[in-house]
């Protein structure tokens, strides 16, 4: 099967990252990969949600949206229709669970981290590269925190990563962008630790069942996939996170 740019069954797309891209926000990043564009931005509220005060503990909650203008055909706005789709739903508790499984919410306080993924052109994996995407902007706003002696200790305990693989083809490829998404019998989207624990496994058979053996071969590409993408994260964070 001949992938879009000749790439291979188990290649990423070709990743950019731009930290600090925008100016307000307690941390940002520009995540770009191949041909989807996520803005992720991160900033700190000094309260938490009524179920939390008192606590001690913190909160990691995420909002999630497609411009208009990201897709081929324009995308409405949500808030001019009154509510989000049960998508939007899904992906903003999918890129708040992730988040908050590698930070120690004790050591963050009480403080809510407000996460905003913005898709400003779509062609696959928005939801995975918001998730990549937000853990560094996550990161560069508490590494601000920690500077400005709010908090004491760093509070995230592991790197993040997530990617897609599926089954085009009967071929299993990971990354998948749109044309690939699209076709696909088996679509997979995989979040990761850098300590290789599993954040979250969503699978589902498009057109096709799929077999342990397959998921696997599923689970070690997206193993591969998400390492190269935290080494990704690491060069632009530094080590010492």
């Amino acid at each position: 099967m001949a992938r879009p740019n000749n790439r291979g069954a188990d290649q990423l797309r070709p990743v950019n990252i731009i930290p600090d891209f925008t100016r307000f926000a307690d941390g940002s990043v520009l995540i770009e990969t191949g041909e989807t564009r996520v803005l992720c931005t991160a900033m700190v509220e000094d309260k938490v949600p009524p179920f939390l005060k008192g606590t001690g503990s913190g909160w990691v909650t995420s909002e999630y949206s497609l411009l208009p203008a990201s897709t081929e055909t324009r995308t409405p706005r949500e808030a001019t229709r009154g509510k989000i789709s049960g998508r939007t739903s899904e992906i903003q508790r999918l890129i708040g669970r992730s988040l908050r499984a590698v930070v120690d919410m004790e050591k963050l306080g009480e403080r809510t981290v407000w996460i905003d993924c913005d898709v400003i052109q779509a062609d696959g994996g928005t939801r995975t590269a918001s998730i990549t995407g937000s853990f560094i902007a996550l990161c560069l706003a508490l590494r601000k925190l920690q500077k400005a002696q709010v908090i004491e200790e760093f509070p995230v305990n592991d790197f993040l990563a997530a990617v897609s693989v599926g089954m085009v083809e009967g071929v299993p490829i990971l990354d998948l962008e749109y044309v690939e998404d699209s076709q696909a019998e088996v679509d997979m989207n995989i979040a990761m630790t850098g300590s290789g624990r599993y954040v979250e496994i969503q699978g589902t058979g498009e057109k096709n069942t799929f077999s342990r053996t397959e998921l696997e071969v599923f689970l070690e590409l997206a193993e591969k996939g998400i390492q190269e993408l935290i080494a990704l994260q690491k060069s632009v964070l530094g080590e010492e996170l």
